[in-house]
């Protein structure tokens, strides 16, 4: 039996074979799940539809996170695919390319709406919505990232969202409790995917984190599917309104060095 057999779970945010969304996606049907998909622009059904047919999803539904009318069509189809939901993974988040350059400061009044609406409150309207068809209760999971708690270059106003988003996690577990519903944030390390290639110098953050990390590493899409496996099973049962940080161990340390650079420090001084 797998760790989810059973489980019926909705996935926001699959963009292609590279994304995170997609990670979570493969562990949660390699150990069982039924799966639905829901995508955010037309644009990406050539590249989602193929990922569906592969894992034999048949529920496959487009919807801007940002449009209640389509959030409301999405999860009442669901209902009547399901009957019951389990697990909702959102995986949504978006700021203009303009306001992840140059300087925080100068972030558009427009810009910063638009990335808190679409990283942040997204999440409150997936919940608000999922858990009436957790009658059994369930599992959310979110996605966030290191810059939510210090600054990370080019990250600006979506670490701001981060931010809003880890909080809103806690005060969601806290409403969704008495349902038994567990609402948790996997901050994962970096990843080259879709969403990351809009950041500014990111091949650089991502050749400084391998060098930078305790464990000597990036992570990939499967460590982080792998931990949301694990959020998702009955597994981490007494684990809710968490941030679990799944990036090789980036976040522990106070000075960032290359390995090169910490064996010079543990080197004698002449």
């Amino acid at each position: 039996m797998g760790l989810v057999d059973g489980k019926n779970a909705l996935v926001f945010g699959v963009a292609n074979n590279r994304s995170i969304a997609w990670g979570i996606t493969e562990a949660l049907h390699r150990e069982g799940a039924r799966i639905g998909l829901s995508y955010a622009i037309p644009q990406l059904e050539k590249r989602v539809f193929p990922l569906a047919e592969s894992i034999g999803c048949t529920f496959v539904e487009r919807a801007d996170v940002n449009n209640d009318e389509e959030l409301d069509a999405v999860f009442a189809k669901a209902g009547e695919a399901f009957g019951r939901l389990d697990i909702l993974v959102h995986a949504v988040a978006y700021a203009e390319r303009e306001d992840l350059a140059g300087n925080y400061i100068n972030t558009s009044r427009q810009g910063f709406i638009t990335a808190l609406e679409t990283s942040a409150y997204s999440l409150v309207a997936l919940a608000k919505r999922a858990a009436p068809l957790m009658t059994s209760g369930g599992s959310i999971i979110t996605l966030s990232y290191f810059g939510a708690e210090k600054v990370m270059p080019r990250y600006n106003v979506m670490a701001v969202a981060k931010a809003a988003l880890e909080c809103s996690v806690r005060y969601l577990a806290s409403d969704l409790g008495p349902q038994k519903i567990r609402v948790n944030a996997i901050s994962a390390g970096a990843i080259k995917t879709l969403a990351a290639s809009g950041i500014a110098g990111f091949r650089l953050m991502l050749k400084y984190s391998e060098e930078a990390t305790p464990l000597g590493r990036n992570v990939t899409q499967e460590d982080v599917g792998n931990t949301a496996l694990w959020l998702c099973s009955d597994l981490s049962s007494a684990v809710t309104g968490e941030t679990i940080y799944v990036d090789a161990g980036y976040n522990i340390l106070g000075l960032h060095l290359t390995n090169e650079q910490r064996q010079a420090f543990l080197e004698p001084e002449e």
